[in-house]
Order: structure tokens, then sequence, then C-alpha cells
């Protein structure tokens, strides 16, 4: 099947044949954690054959019919299908969110402060801040302006973090510090690099958990935060770069830097560290032992 063939080229080898009812479907995209389910397809065989197919992950959305319209008609029903699809994506999402950000201050709420000997805590050399703690569980809360939206959760052994299914992300941070007015806001990637920016000069810091976020956190404070000047804190992935991977860490925070006009940092090595270090906390905690 051509649309199956498509989505195959897109996500890689799957495991199902696609129904061909109209119907939004969820599946597995290969190469997810097992039980979760962030594609998404539909397809429809009446009139020409098209359809649509992508992944809430990274939130991309491709159309596929299996020619190019014969006539005005038949691009019109294309069109209309996009766009049913487009309000039908959308409003899952919000309900989606709207579960998770629910389920996030349920569980924010019943939880207690972070543990400072959370084994966690304890590699990454960290304070607690505000984190809390359900269990074993570190709670990392993500905001979205002044309202609670989402929880990353991070295992003991920090391997495992997970936001809550459905939960909104881009755009969302975790904040340390209180801002102060014409103080400098850093934006960073992960939690434990903004909570070592933040110990090693008590700036405010933005925590956007992934360097694909970094532009969208950093473009809401700009404009929620005009008078504060940013700075961009991006990892170095070195070794990717060395394995000729590319360095996603630096790329996105280099871009989103030039974008936003503003400053742009990254660790200092100096040339002795394993290049599997790449980001502020990785660099503190190499030169804690070193010393």
């Amino acid at each position: 099947m051509l649309f199956r063939e498509a989505m195959a080229a897109t996500f890689g080898p799957l495991d199902f044949l696609p129904i061909p009812d109209g119907q939004i479907h969820r599946f597995r995209v290969p190469g997810d954690r097992a039980g979760s389910r962030n594609g998404a397809y539909a397809l429809y065989l009446d009139g020409i054959a098209s359809g649509w197919f992508g992944s809430w992950k990274d939130g991309g959305w491709q159309p596929w019919s299996s020619r190019k319209p014969a006539d005005h008609l038949e691009a019109d029903m294309i069109a209309k299908r996009i766009e049913q699809a487009r309000r039908q994506r959308e409003a899952e999402q919000r309900q989606r969110q709207q579960v998770a950000a629910a389920e996030a201050v349920g569980l924010w709420a019943v939880a207690e402060p972070a543990d400072p000997d959370h084994p966690y805590l304890a590699r990454k050399g960290c304070h607690p801040h505000a984190l809390r703690q359900l269990g074993d569980v570190l709670l990392v809360p993500l905001y979205l302006g002044r309202q609670l939206v989402n929880l990353q959760r991070i295992h003991l052994d920090g391997t495992k973090k997970r936001f809550l299914p459905g939960g909104q992300v881009t755009g969302c941070y975790s904040p340390l510090g209180r801002l102060e007015e014409g103080q400098r806001i850093f934006v960073c990637e992960g939690w434990a690099t903004g909570a070592t920016i933040h110990e090693y000069n008590g700036a405010a810091v933005a925590c956007a958990m992934y360097a694909t976020n970094l532009f969208a956190v950093g473009d809401r404070l700009r404009l929620a935060y005009p008078d504060n000047p940013l700075v961009m804190a991006g990892d170095d992935d070195r070794e990717t770069e060395a394995e000729g991977k590319g360095n996603p860490g630096r790329t996105a925070a280099t871009k989103a830097a030039a974008v936003l006009g503003c400053e742009l940092v990254f660790p200092n090595w100096s040339g002795d560290e394993p290049l599997e270090l790449s980001d502020f906390n990785d660099l503190r905690q190499w030169r804690r032992v070193k010393q």
C-alpha cells in the first residue's frame, strides 16, 4: 500500500496496516518507548485516495495523496480533509493538555518537598530548590506563564525522565530563582544544568528541557519580560559531533540566540574534559572530582 510505504519512509518499519475509514488512528512510532502512541494517521479511500500522518511528539504532520488532483474539485476535497484533520488534532491536543495539567496540579499538591539526599540530586551535586517528590520520583514543574501545566518525573538513577502523557512542553519551562527588574534570565535545557547556573551566579533560570524548546521559551520570556536581558546557555554535544552526528545542543542554542538577538554562552572547556561531558553541570561535577 502506497500510504503505508510513505509512513514507513518517515517512521521506519510498521507492524500494522492502515485502516482506510477516515478516522484518526493512533499508533506507536518505532523507537518510542513501549506503550506510547505518539503517532497518528487518517486514510480516506472515497474519491482520490488521500490522508495524513505524523507524530504528536514532534508535531510534524504530512499530507498524502495517491496522485495529483485531476481537477479543482479533487483539490478542494483534499484541502477540506486536511483542514478538518487539523481542527480535530488541535481539539484532541487541547483536551490531552488539559487532562495532563489537571493531573500535574493534583500530583504536585500531594507531593512532599524533595529530599536533598535523593540519588539524582546527589549525583548532580544540586540542591533541591523547589522540586517535590512522590515516593522515589522527583517532580520537576513546567509552567506556561504562571500556570502549572506539566511535570517531568525523574526516577532514582536519572535515566528515566518522563513528562505526563499529552502534557504541553513547547513554550513551557521550569523556573529557578527570583526574577528581579533588569536582571538577566538564563535559558538552558535540563533542570540540573539550570540549577548549576543558578547556584553559581544566583540568576533566574528557565529550564526548557529540550534543545528544540529553547527558542520557544526564549521568545515567550522576551515578550513577558522585555526589560530583562536573555542569555542562551546551551549544551555542547561534542561527543555526537565527533561521531559525525551533529551537535544538536550547540546548533539549537546558537540559532535561538541569533533569532532573539541575545547573549550566547557554552561550557568553558579546558580541553582535558572527556567528550561525553556536554553541559554546565557535567563540567562542574568533573571539576569537583578533579579538585
